[in-house]
C-alpha cells in the first residue's frame, strides 16, 4: 500500500542521511556490513525457494571481511590521499579484496569436501553462495571507499542515495499514473517505459540540485546521475529476475510497503560502484567541496 511505502521511507531516510553525513567511515562500514548480511540472508532465501541451499554463514563471514578490506582501502585513502583500484594494493601493504575472494574459495573447498551435506547439493550450494558474494556483497561494499573519499566522500554517497530515491519515487508514481508500455514484462509485469523515463528525469533533477552543494562541473553531476540511474534500473530488474526465478513477490517482509532489505537496496547495489568508478576513472575536479 502507498501509505506504508511512504511511511517507511519517511522513517528511514533521515536515519540514512544522518549516518552518511555525520557518521565516520568506520560507522558506515559497520552499517553496510549489517545491511549486507541481511540482504544476503534474503538472497539465500530466494535460492532455497528453488532448492539451492547456500553456505550461509561462511558467505556472510567473507562478505564482512570484504567490507573490512574496503574499509582499509578507505582508511588508506584518507591517510595517504591515494585512491586504489580494488585489486591495486601491492603484496605486503594494506589488505585488498583479492585475499577475501581467495579465502572464500578455500573455505568453500573445505566445506564441500568435508561437510555433511549430500554431494548432490555441492554445485548448487557453491553457485548460490558465490553469486551472493559476487552480486550482492561485492558491489555494495563500494559504499565504504566512496564514503571514505575525503571530505567530499559522504556527499557523493548521499548523491548516489539521492538519485536512487528520486528515481524510485518518480518511477513509482509516473508508472501508476501514465504507464502503458511494459519495460520488461518477462521480469517485472508492472515496470513501464513511462516509469523508466520518469525515473531518469527524477535522477537528473536531483543531480542538478547537488550542483549547489558539490562544487563540480554540472555536466559531470548530470553524467553521474544518468549512468547511476541506468545502473540502478538494471539492478532493480536484476533483482526482479531473482524473485521471478524463485517464484516470490518480495525478497522479505522487513520493510512495510517495500518488502525486504534486498528489495529496497537493489538499485543502490549497482549505482554505488558506478559512481565510484566514474570518480576514479573520469576523475572530475572537485573544487572546495
Amino acid at each position: 500500500m502507498t501509505w506504508k511505502r511512504v511511511a517507511t521511507a519517511v522513517v528511514l531516510m533521515p536515519v540514512v542521511i544522518g549516518l552518511v553525513l555525520w557518521g565516520s567511515t568506520t560507522v558506515v562500514a559497520v552499517a553496510v556490513a549489517v545491511l549486507t548480511a541481511v540482504a544476503l540472508w534474503e538472497y539465500f532465501g530466494l535460492g532455497e525457494a528453488i532448492g539451492h541451499r547456500a553456505y550461509r554463514v561462511w558467505t556472510v563471514v567473507c562478505a564482512v571481511l570484504l567490507i573490512y578490506a574496503q574499509w582499509m582501502t578507505a582508511y588508506d585513502n584518507r591517510v595517504t590521499d591515494r585512491v586504489y583500484f580494488l585489486f591495486g594494493h601491492p603484496l605486503g601493504e594494506l589488505p585488498s579484496a583479492l585475499w577475501v575472494f581467495f579465502l572464500f574459495v578455500l573455505g568453500l573447498t573445505v566445506i564441500t569436501l568435508w561437510g555433511k551435506r549430500a554431494l548432490v547439493e555441492a554445485l548448487p550450494a557453491a553457485g548460490i553462495s558465490s553469486s551472493g558474494l559476487l552480486l550482492v556483497a561485492f558491489p555494495l561494499s563500494y559504499a565504504v571507499p566512496l564514503h571514505g573519499l575525503g571530505a567530499v566522500g559522504p556527499k557523493f554517497l548521499l548523491f548516489a542515495c539521492g538519485i536512487t530515491w528520486a528515481a524510485d519515487t518518480v518511477a513509482y508514481f509516473v508508472g501508476r499514473a501514465f504507464g502503458k508500455h511494459l519495460l520488461a514484462p518477462r521480469l517485472s509485469p508492472k515496470k513501464t517505459w513511462e516509469g523508466s523515463v520518469g525515473s531518469m528525469a527524477g535522477s537528473l533533477v536531483v543531480a542538478y540540485a547537488f550542483s549547489y552543494w558539490i562544487k563540480i562541473p554540472v555536466g559531470h553531476l548530470l553524467a553521474m546521475g544518468a549512468v547511476g540511474n541506468v545502473a540502478g534500473q538494471m539492478g532493480d530488474l536484476l533483482e526482479s529476475a531473482y524473485k521471478r526465478s524463485a517464484g516470490v513477490k518480495d525478497s522479505g517482509g522487513l520493510l512495510p510497503g517495500h518488502g525486504g532489505i534486498l528489495d529496497r537496496i537493489d538499485a543502490l547495489i549497482l549505482c554505488i560502484p558506478v559512481i565510484w568508478y566514474y570518480l576514479v576513472l573520469v576523475n572530475p575536479r572537485v573544487l572546495g567541496s
